[in-house]
């Protein structure tokens, strides 16, 4: 059997391809959390929700409307966006002028609302969701056995974060979303409904977390605790990023993922903890993060 360092080549990158799997998941989150944080000053703390909410989406309309898993990727994060929207319009709307405490607050109130709701409603127990047909099974790389769905979630993740980069950074919407982070009242002058537009963002942030919770329900079943145990997370990869940075999101988000899974394979008993000890050491060198501006 062939080894690497001593550790057979199939569990090696068997366990590359979790973390790679996990990456993609903390990539889509912390990308949502930077869009909202960068353009609301929110930390949205509810986000783990709206990644559970998306996840149950889904089984609602598999299991009630008989829809399957593709219309419910298109569908479930416009219903979770539309959610998150009313929630900006709402209540987020009366803190953008109040301390980012007021904002945390609030989220995480909402996020253990709807999480003891769910919990209440259906159990701890995750629900079994069926993967699409057309993404079962796999095929061999001589080295390891990669399943479609897999090798699916990590492309769509991929695009979906590289799209969302471009469109920020690249095109006119994003320079006026930038310059009504920086000049809202300049960007009114202008014309443009700036309301409408944060409102807008904040619904696309949320629609992120959806679509990840819909692609995460066939791998890790659907459960109302799967996004509370993933947000601390996915905040340890947003301030190693840097808070509101895109890219800084995107990169840092599949890095951690495969430095997790390689920690798995060469030192298991700090898996769970080789996340936070590299922000503890980041924030001490770099405050604002790898990604983030320096105030």
């Amino acid at each position: 059997m062939t080894t690497i360092f001593g550790i057979p080549t199939q569990a090696l990158f068997g366990q590359l391809l979790i973390g790679l799997i996990n990456g993609s998941f903390y990539a889509l989150l912390s990308l949502g959390l930077a869009v909202i944080f960068g353009l609301l000053n929110i930390i949205n703390f509810t986000h783990g929700a709206q990644y559970m909410l998306g996840a149950f989406c889904s089984y609602f309309l598999l299991q009630w409307a008989g829809v399957g898993y593709w219309w419910s990727l298109l569908l479930a994060p416009l219903v979770v966006g539309a959610i998150g929207m009313a929630i900006e319009r709402t209540m987020l709307v009366r803190l953008y002028k109040l301390d980012h405490l007021y904002g945390l607050l609030l989220t995480f109130g909402l996020a253990l609302i709807i999480q003891g709701i769910f919990r209440q409603q259906f159990g701890s127990t995750g629900l079994p969701y069926s993967m699409p047909g057309q993404l079962v099974g796999g095929f061999s790389l001589g080295f390891m056995f990669l399943p479609f769905y897999r090798a699916w979630v990590i492309v769509a993740s991929l695009v979906i974060c590289i799209g969302t980069w471009f469109v920020i950074e690249r095109t006119k919407l994003g320079s006026y979303l930038r310059a009504a982070t920086e000049n809202p009242a300049l960007v009114q002058a202008f014309g443009i409904n700036v309301p409408r537009m944060i409102t807008l963002t904040y619904g696309f942030g949320v629609a992120l977390a959806a679509f990840a919770g819909v692609m995460a329900a066939p791998i890790y079943q659907v459960s109302p605790q799967m996004g509370a145990d993933l947000i601390i997370v996915v905040f340890a990869v947003v301030v190693i990023g840097g808070m509101g940075s895109i890219l800084g999101s995107i990169l840092t988000g599949f890095a951690l993922g495969l430095i997790e899974g390689l920690t798995k394979v060469f030192y298991p008993e700090a898996s769970n903890t080789v996340i936070f000890v590299i922000m503890a050491i980041v924030l001490m060198v770099k405050p604002a993060g790898l990604f983030g501006a320096q105030k």
